[in-house]
């Protein structure tokens, strides 16, 4: 039986030599992992030159399936290939190669030989789908790796950099590390268990635990340390956890920079929310605005006035307010697709409440920037510039997922299930602006909604070829 074929290329404004460098460093592979996909790392054994091997378990339908990749004919600079030596397909090589173009650029190919399982029946039943999703893919990890490489040019001379990430195994953090690393950065977690790697620090944010000297070499402080907003209904408990577990991690760090004799962090990054403005209904909102009222506000607030006290060390301090965080692999947009693809979703009571939203690539993008641009201090929200109603948030979502959107779910119904949480979290309107970001000069990957909706969800319009 005779083999299909993939071919996909981009252009990147970069050229060969450190395009061809970025997939050597630690973190390509989880940068070029697709959101919408369940994939996991198992093992994986040198980087991608001859005899390198990784393995994965991948999830289709309802299973999970190994598969493991052996690379081979590795050249520096221009090329190297993965082989399947079991997993998925019949068979299955993947040819990576870059080649340097005329404008200074430099041209990425993917070329893929496979055979599907099953012989005759797997191709007649699954060739035109395996086609769709290698389509899909690409189209995503050439969108990244684009982005990722040119961004590099934008900032000149960037050393390389020691980051310190609390928080590290959370939603943003699983995105934020593995570009960082790619960026040539190396970068170290902070656990609150026994350490296993060089790269784990422990600490104990409840108790205050962390030892200065750990930091000692760090150039940024990363804080995106905190239970979860909106995982479980709030009771007193809850929302003394949700409080506590950033004022106290927060503390914490400062606390540890505040001890150190010489050779602080010159930046820390303090995670916050737009939830500091509360609900503001039409009202648009910079970082100038006035606090709002209610509870995630007073957390924001809390937060933040502990993050302000390493200003007394001499180390500048972001106050980073995100918005609502565009991504199926976490947050509220997970939550939202199962009833989306089933059809069965709608906008919420009046539908006209204010999101303020970002995708996770520019909020990835927001703190680097923060990081080197030294007129980024104090609040900066981290949004893009086009918030939407909650009535046009959910018109988008349903035409991305070619889905009907007509089911509207009452205000009271919400208040039923969730409590006092509806209000802040689902019901609240806030309409913020990126100003500093905007004028700090951060280029958004993702302005436009449904940009974003279709880059995480893997629903962009590619050409097959």
């Amino acid at each position: 039986m005779s083999f299909s074929s993939f071919t996909r290329q981009v252009h990147i404004n970069q050229t060969a030599a450190k395009v061809f460098a970025w997939h050597e460093q630690p973190g390509a592979f989880e940068r070029l992992a697709p959101p919408w996909q369940k994939l996991e790392l198992v093992a994986r054994s040198g980087g991608i030159r001859d005899g390198a091997t990784v393995s994965l378990r991948t999830k289709i339908g309802p299973v999970w399936v190994r598969w493991d990749i052996e690379h081979r004919d590795y050249v520096e600079g221009v090329q190297f290939r993965d082989v399947q030596r079991s997993g998925l397909f019949a068979h299955w090589e993947h040819l990576h190669s870059v080649k340097a173009a005329e404008d200074g650029g430099c041209v990425l190919s993917d070329e893929i030989t496979y055979q599907l399982p099953c012989g005759i029946a797997g191709s007649a039943f699954g060739g035109r789908f395996a086609r769709a999703e290698l389509g899909r893919l690409f189209a995503y990890r050439h969108a990244v790796t684009k982005a990722d490489n040119e961004s590099t040019a934008r900032y000149i001379s960037v050393r390389p950099m020691r980051f310190l990430v609390a928080g590290a195994s959370g939603l943003v953090a699983r995105s934020l590390i593995p570009f960082l690393q790619t960026q040539g950065h190396t970068v170290l977690r902070l656990v609150r268990r026994a350490t296993r790697t060089a790269d784990e620090i422990f600490w104990g944010p409840a108790a205050g635990q962390l030892d200065p000297s750990a930091l000692r070499g760090v150039d940024v402080v990363i804080n995106l340390a905190g239970e979860g907003v909106a995982e479980v209904r709030w009771s007193a408990t809850r929302k003394d956890a949700i409080m506590s577990s950033r004022v106290d991690g927060t503390r914490t760090l400062v606390n540890a920079m505040g001890a150190m004799r010489r050779g602080r962090p010159f930046v820390f990054i303090s995670g916050s929310a737009t939830g500091v403005y509360g609900s503001r209904g039409d009202e648009v909102l910079d970082e100038g605005s006035t606090h709002g009222t209610g509870f995630l506000a007073g957390v924001c607030g809390a937060w933040e006035r502990e993050a302000l006290k390493a200003e007394a060390f001499g180390v500048r301090v972001v106050r980073l307010r995100a918005g609502l965080v565009l991504t199926p692999a976490g947050g509220a947009l997970a939550k939202m697709l199962p009833a989306f693809c089933a059809g069965v979703g709608g906008r919420l009571a009046s539908g006209k409440m204010w999101m303020s939203w970002i995708s996770m690539d520019d909020l990835v993008g927001a703190i680097y920037h923060t990081v080197l641009n030294q007129s980024c201090d104090g609040a900066v929200n981290a949004v893009a510039p086009g918030a939407v109603t909650n009535a046009e948030f959910t018109h988008v979502l349903a035409r991305v997922l070619c889905r009907p959107a007509l089911l509207p779910v009452p205000g009271a119904a919400l208040r039923a299930v969730f409590g006092e949480m509806a209000d802040e979290t689902l019901l609240g309107s806030v309409r913020v602006v990126p100003a500093r970001l905007q004028m700090a000069g951060y280029g958004f990957r993702h302005e436009n909604l449904e940009d974003a909706l279709r880059h995480s969800l893997g629903r962009t319009k590619f050409v097959q070829s």
